[in-house]
């Protein structure tokens, strides 16, 4: 009789695992493609088996996946799906369809990475970082499991960024690119739009969002530098039929779609994933026309203007940047308009706060804070602070569901109560409507 296989000492279970990637937070986020080079080459270079759609920009990136990612599930492929930062946290950030990375999965592939890392170091290598260490789990996941094609949107930038350790991609998008993250990617637009267009590499085709014009000069140049052919998505020839506060419908290239996902800045999204898939169904991949109009429709994405309740209405984004907070206004006006806001808000120390709050001031009956459980985070009370030099009325809070039940109770009339500033909290409110409309039902 054969002796049992003995569990190996060093195998990682699903939350040893985490913990495990949560401890390299102490290096940061270093931009760089050595450890990240260095680690696929140690797990085989799963990357290079793949077929890549690669999207970069600043606000955008997760919408245009996922309407992506719902046509091409829809079409019949298996489609790996790599996102951040996660509603959930991290199983949400690796899908493959619909359906997140299973816990145990986690605990295996990690288990493996690990001892790769242990061989960098014992080399006298720096160790990869939290966002290298998930991201080669996605790409080795994403291997194992055979996939057709893998959407890939950057973390941080984009030429530095650890998903450009990928070779040339079938198709390259860049989504708007705005002033973020400037202490790392720069201090002009210009700047800016060469690291995002830093993923483009000869062989693919890039699939553009109309820029501002330093921003465009720049990813062109790169382009027409690489000979890489580039579709400017043309908006003009987007007509909006619809909204409501459940769907939109809108006429592009003399046919006719529905979202779910509401914004008119997500028909603009849609838009771009509409042209990025006409050119993967040009080049590797079939796309049936219903798969295009239900992949659309059946999109989901939340956390992004999505609509929790309609009495009282609540409404949950995750802008965290002045172009996404200018995007949530006009929205606001758009499907609110003449209506009161009450904002929930809370941000990181690193984000444009400041123009955030003078975006949204003029809606504002008045703001609720809250600290957001993240390291880099403004504490409500500063907020709150600074919220009232601006001349505006701010309560501080220490937990989100008292941040909740404060907005609720300052509301007047037909005020919106709209949540936003960092997806770190996002999902809390979430959570927290979901988990009280069930209460309802059950009573």
């Amino acid at each position: 009789m054969k002796p049992r296989k003995r569990r190996e000492v060093f195998d990682l279970d699903y939350q040893e695992a985490l913990k495990y990637i949560k401890s390299t937070q102490k290096f940061g986020s270093i931009l760089g493609l050595e450890r990240i080079g260095k680690l696929m080459e140690l797990l085989g270079n799963p990357q290079k088996r793949l077929k890549f759609v690669h999207v970069a920009g600043t606000n955008g990136k997760g919408s245009t996946v996922a309407f992506m990612g719902s046509v091409l599930t829809h079409a019949g492929y298996r489609v790996g799906i790599y996102t951040s930062p996660g509603l959930e946290g991290l199983n949400d950030r690796i899908r493959i369809g619909s359906k997140d990375i299973e816990d145990h999965r986690v605990a295996e592939i990690m288990t493996r990475i690990r001892w790769r890392v242990d061989e960098m170091i014992a080399e006298g290598l720096d160790s990869p970082t939290e966002f290298e260490l998930i991201t080669a789990l996605a790409l080795e996941y994403f291997h194992q499991e055979a996939c057709d094609i893998v959407l890939l949107e950057v973390g941080l930038g984009g030429r530095l960024d650890s998903t450009n350790i990928i070779e040339a991609p079938v198709v390259s998008v860049i989504t708007p690119v705005d002033y973020d993250h400037m202490d790392i990617l720069g201090s002009t637009l210009g700047e800016i739009a060469g690291e995002k267009a830093g993923i483009l590499k000869a062989g693919t085709e890039l699939v553009l969002y109309p820029q501002k014009a330093e921003a465009e000069e720049v990813i062109l140049m790169k382009a027409d530098e690489l000979g890489i052919p580039v579709h400017k998505v043309n908006f003009s020839q987007v007509e909006i039929m619809r909204q409501d506060d459940y769907t939109q419908q809108f006429r592009y290239d003399n046919e006719e779609y529905k979202l779910t996902i509401l914004g008119e800045h997500q028909v603009k999204n849609a838009v771009v994933a509409l042209e990025a898939l006409n050119l993967l169904d040009a080049k590797t991949m079939r796309i049936p026309h219903d798969a295009l109009k239900k992949g659309l429709l059946m999109a989901k994405w939340s956390g992004r203007f999505e609509i929790l309740s309609h009495e009282p209405m609540v409404v949950i984004d995750g802008a965290h940047n002045r172009q996404g907070v200018e995007v949530l206004k006009r929205n606001l006006e758009r499907y609110f308009s003449g209506r009161k806001v009450v904002f929930i808000m809370g941000v990181l120390r690193d984000k444009s706060y400041l123009e955030m709050i003078r975006e949204v001031l003029p809606l504002a009956r008045s703001f609720v804070t809250i600290t957001v459980d993240n390291e880099r985070a403004l504490s409500g009370e500063e907020l709150a602070s600074i919220i009232q030099e601006e001349g505006a009325l701010a309560h501080p809070c220490t937990t989100v569901k008292d941040a909740v039940l404060k907005a609720l109770s300052v509301r007047e009339g037909n005020d919106i109560l709209c949540a936003f500033g960092s997806l770190y909290y996002i999902n809390e409110v979430r959570r927290y409507f979901f988990e009280e409309a069930e209460k309802d039902t059950s009573s």
